[in-house]
């Protein structure tokens, strides 16, 4: 027969301690790494919610234009933070509470992310080379224009008090002269557009949505290469008068539209050719007055007018108006051959000038074949448009132009819905989640599309 022993079971107070704080510490080590597995899980569905929404960009934009941004009308045509928030939530961030703190749209800042996305994609594209020749002939472009416009406005004045000199030779000229350029400039089989657009309904003649926040900026967006950057890109991407890029644009002449900003296509052609008319009139002269040869044949003709006028002392009136009307009359054929897609030189010279002085006084009349020759050491009418865009505001250029892409995406590839300030480019989130036994955990997360 076995014996049961009895056993007391005994613990220290200290042993105690030591078993209470080893439990406290275990849960203590449970509750922390649950708590940062909660967290990096939460950090992670928020990332994968942010990057899941900016995969939904607007696909024809980036097609069509090369630049990235999120419709966040999810082509409703109304922006709405909440259906943001509600693809948020629907891509892994559903019990988190979150709120846009910052958010930059396309369209903010003058269009400064679309600026920047189209550098960063026109420097992949274009040579340094192109880029500082035209920056050389932008230099000297500003002010023979000036020039021009002063010459115009002296052979006008001369006209006006001394026309009756050369009133029998130059009828008709004078007249399509006083009529307008377009009558005068234009090719004779050259169709002019009679498109036209509502100002008021463009990106930049009303109130848009707009961001807010502050987001990293491209340093030197504004220079001079970057501009002749962002103009090549204009002439890639939108049609003018010699190169039509599509029928259904709202504009033919779009490139014309973001030099000048007006509401038809006529308009914007004559505004155009009204200024390079003034630039070219001005080197045209120049030449005219350095040259022994041009200057003899004025001359002679002059001296004929005097004589049958019976007036002597007429003609050195009558040469002077004779070379203004001669340099406004090259121009002209400049003007016709740069519409009719041929090359102009910049600096004329004996080689390379096309109107004759027998020929100055047909233009206009039913006589008129000349359209002007092609140049192969001159330059195509939109290298013109170029140094005449480089002269412009970045901001009007850029916004003009966001005018363009939106109509050009709501008519060409019929997206009523789609407006350019409705489309997000950046956005910061302010997070805010319980991770346990009510304690909450608040965290940002920020995600754009990067111009490098």
């Amino acid at each position: 027969m076995q014996c049961k022993r009895k056993v007391s079971g005994e613990i220290t107070a200290f042993l105690s301690l030591i078993f209470v704080l080893l439990i406290s510490f275990i849960f203590a080590l449970i509750e922390s790494a649950t708590i940062q597995t909660t967290k990096n899980q939460k950090r992670l569905d928020v990332d994968r919610a942010i990057f899941s929404i900016f995969g939904e960009y607007q696909k024809e934009l980036w097609k069509e234009y090369e630049v990235f941004a999120l419709d966040a009308s999810y082509q409703s045509g109304q922006y709405d933070e909440n259906r943001i928030l509600d693809r948020l939530a629907y891509y892994g961030s559903a019990g988190i509470e979150q709120e846009i703190s910052e958010i930059q749209m396309l369209t903010d800042n003058q269009g400064q992310a679309f600026r920047e996305q189209v550098l960063a994609f026109m420097e992949q594209q274009t040579g340094i080379q192109s880029i500082q020749n035209m920056i050389g002939l932008s230099a000297q472009w500003e002010e023979r224009e000036i020039e021009g416009s002063q010459l115009t406005e002296q052979m006008e004045n001369e006209l006006l008090q001394n026309g009756s000199v050369i009133e029998e030779e130059a009828s008709e000229l004078l007249q399509m002269q006083a009529s307008g350029l377009l009558a005068l400039a234009l090719p004779k089989n050259f169709i002019l557009s009679n498109r036209s657009i509502s100002k008021e309904q463009q990106l930049s003649g009303r109130t848009l949505n707009g961001g807010r926040g502050s987001f990293p900026a491209r340093v030197g967006v504004g220079g001079l290469e970057e501009r002749v950057l962002f103009e090549q890109y204009i002439e890639q991407h939108f049609s003018s008068a010699v190169e039509k890029k599509s029928e259904n644009r709202t504009l033919d002449y779009e490139l014309e539209y973001i030099l000048c900003g007006k509401s038809s296509d006529k308009e914007n052609l004559e505004a155009v050719i009204k200024r390079l008319m003034a630039a070219r009139f001005a080197l045209n002269y120049g030449y005219l007055m350095g040259s022994v040869q041009r200057q003899e044949e004025a001359a002679a003709l002059a001296a004929t007018i005097a004589v049958i006028l019976l007036q002597p002392e007429l003609m050195e009136t009558a040469k002077q108006i004779i070379l203004m009307l001669w340099g406004f009359g090259e121009s002209v054929i400049d003007i016709r051959a740069l519409l009719s897609g041929n090359r102009v030189a910049m600096i004329k010279d004996d080689s390379n000038w096309q109107l004759q002085l027998s020929s100055l006084f047909l233009l206009g009349s039913a006589l008129d074949t000349q359209e002007g020759r092609d140049d192969e050491n001159g330059m195509k009418y939109t290298q013109y448009l170029q140094i005449l865009l480089l002269l412009k505001q970045n901001s009007e250029i850029t916004m003009r132009t966001l005018d363009r892409v939106e109509e050009n995406l709501i008519y060409e590839n019929n997206l009523g819905y789609f407006r350019a300030d409705s489309c997000v480019t950046r956005m910061k989130l302010q997070n805010k989640v319980e991770i346990w036994n009510g304690k909450t955990y608040q965290f940002p997360c920020k995600f754009g599309y990067e111009s490098q």
